[in-house]
């Protein structure tokens, strides 16, 4: 983790980082009290790796951009530390480049003690698995005199030793080092996001440490090219030769995070482009994906399958380009013919995309968002499972979006009310782990749209809905004049449904209050009248 998240519970991440803060000067103290701590060589490394991560302030070849953020060489620098040296003194190296990251949120100077915290406690962890498994004497004996070397055996200055490295063997203790290193780093990282966001360690954790193993894992072999190279008669100039492909990885990576950057970016257009048809849905898209992210993270997804789910609930309309301004805005009911025309949008959102090769899974739930459980939905009428997950997930979002915010035939609706008109449905239109997932999502941190296009879409705060879908007395109250609303008296309401997913409309929330619930299948579409 490149960042810090931003603190729910700012009080237990600053325990959290404190405790990391200890740890780290408990792994590097040592290396004060050893006589045996090589200080020019601890200096010349804790240097490279200072240096490596300034690299990317330089220009790359070829253009004038940087290698962007979160893509640092130094690792490799860390780890060829934790090979040469003693723990402690490996983990004084790491403490450079950590405190030298960039950061792109506040408070910076918090967020460089953390990653240099954190960096730290990992080389010293890598260190010593990579000397209990006899990594020391797999590359001819510890190079350096005090009690480490003593323990390990041989003394001297690099290059000293009297014999080769032993490979195949060092790879073994070098890739356990490697994976020791990961696995602290991923450890802090879920421990903070828990600490910070209230979620539950297992969940925070799911995922990360597979995803950051290989890479780690490579920066471990470049650093123990380093070592060897290091340690060989040609010494320190063929060491440095080791950074060059690293540096032309960082290359490539820079690359692939420019090519990202284009895609955001043509997300952001496709979305544009919706907006400009609809005044009403403006933001709706943005809102969408983020309580769909909210869903897939509380029902623990793999952080590429969350992207891909987020994406999804902010593309999950584009397809309404496709639609005739004039009944995207039409604030009467549909005709046949219209709601015929605006059940399209989904096949003309997926011929859209089709060809958007990194889109991915999010094509599927572009295509069937308006499916229902009990396979009453449209374009094809699937029921059950055979709904694609995230296409489950962006309905569930969709329609809570679309019953929260203000739209040209409907007033937002509180959120209490919204979460338990969902939970109401779940089982007929949408799946009921799914709407569990966002009750107790925003149950537990509330729901803070991060765009919003008019006073009316709510904030509410972490503890202000209950894991039931219900609110405190405070903000029940405000649900009270939105239920007071009498029910229609004809099948199908003059009112469209603002749910998107064949919610009733807001009348037929009275289905908890005594009052006639209209038959869902009688109620326009949302998006006849510019809905979800």
């Amino acid at each position: 983790m490149r960042v810090l998240p931003p603190a729910a519970r700012p009080s237990l991440m600053r325990a959290v980082i404190l405790c990391a803060v200890l740890a780290a000067f408990a792994c590097t103290a040592p290396a004060f009290a050893d006589s045996g701590t090589p200080w020019p060589v601890v200096g010349l490394l804790a240097l490279l790796c200072l240096g490596c991560e300034l690299a990317r302030l330089c220009p790359l070849p070829g253009n004038r951009s940087r290698v962007p953020e979160g893509i640092g060489s130094f690792f490799p620098v860390v780890l060829a530390a934790v090979f040469l040296l003693p723990p402690a003194a490996a983990a004084l190296v790491a403490l450079p480049g950590g405190f030298a990251q960039a950061v792109v949120q506040r408070p910076a100077r918090v967020r460089r003690v953390w990653h240099a915290a954190q960096q730290a406690t990992a080389a010293w962890a890598a260190g010593w698995t990579f000397a209990l498994l006899g990594g020391p004497a797999a590359l001819g004996g510890s190079p350096f005199e005090g009690s480490f070397g003593a323990a390990f055996g041989g003394s001297g200055p690099p290059g000293a030793a009297g014999r080769l490295a032993d490979f195949p063997y060092a790879m073994l203790p070098a890739a356990a080092a490697a994976a020791a290193f990961c696995l602290v780093l991923t450890a802090l990282d879920a421990g903070i996001l828990a600490a910070a966001a209230g979620r539950p360690a297992r969940t925070a954790w799911r995922g990360r440490l597979t995803g950051s193993l290989a890479p780690h894992c490579v920066h471990g072999l470049a650093g123990l090219m380093m070592a060897v190279m290091w340690r060989s008669p040609y010494g320190l100039p063929a060491a440095l030769l080791v950074l060059l492909p690293m540096y032309i990885s960082s290359w490539v990576f820079a690359q692939y995070h420019r090519e990202r950057a284009a895609h955001q970016a043509t997300i952001r257009a496709l979305v544009q482009a919706v907006d400009l048809k609809d005044r009403y849905t403006r933001g709706h898209s943005e809102r969408v994906g983020q309580a769909s992210a909210m869903i897939a993270r509380e029902l623990g997804m793999a952080e590429d399958r969350l992207e891909a789910v987020r994406i999804a609930g902010i593309l999950h309309d584009v397809g309404k380009i496709g639609v005739p301004t004039r009944l995207l805005r039409k604030d009467g009911p549909l005709t046949p013919e219209e709601r015929r025309v605006i059940e399209l949008h989904p096949e003309y959102g997926h011929e859209m995309v089709r060809g958007i090769g990194f889109l991915g899974e999010a094509r599927s739930a572009i295509l069937h968002h308006h499916e229902r459980v009990d396979g009453t939905g449209y374009p094809y009428g699937l029921a059950g499972e055979k709904i694609p997950v995230l296409a489950r997930v962006v309905a569930v979002a969709d329609a809570f979006d679309a019953m929260t915010s203000t739209r040209s035939y409907s007033r937002a609706r509180p959120v209490p009310v919204a979460l338990a008109e969902l939970e109401r449905c779940a089982g007929a239109h949408f799946d009921p782990a799914m709407v569990h997932a966002l009750v107790d999502a925003i149950g537990r941190d509330g729901w803070h749209p991060v765009v919003t296009a008019d006073d009316d879409v709510q904030v509410i705060p972490a503890g202000s809905v209950s894991a039931s879908g219900r609110a405190p007395a405070a903000v029940a109250a405000a649900a009270a004049p939105v239920a007071a609303v009498p029910a229609p008296a004809v099948p199908a309401p003059a009112v469209p449904d603002p749910g998107g997913s064949g919610l009733s409309g807001l009348p037929a929330q009275g289905a908890r209050l005594g009052v006639r619930t209209v038959d869902p299948r009688a109620v326009p579409d949302p998006d006849g009248g510019g809905g979800a």
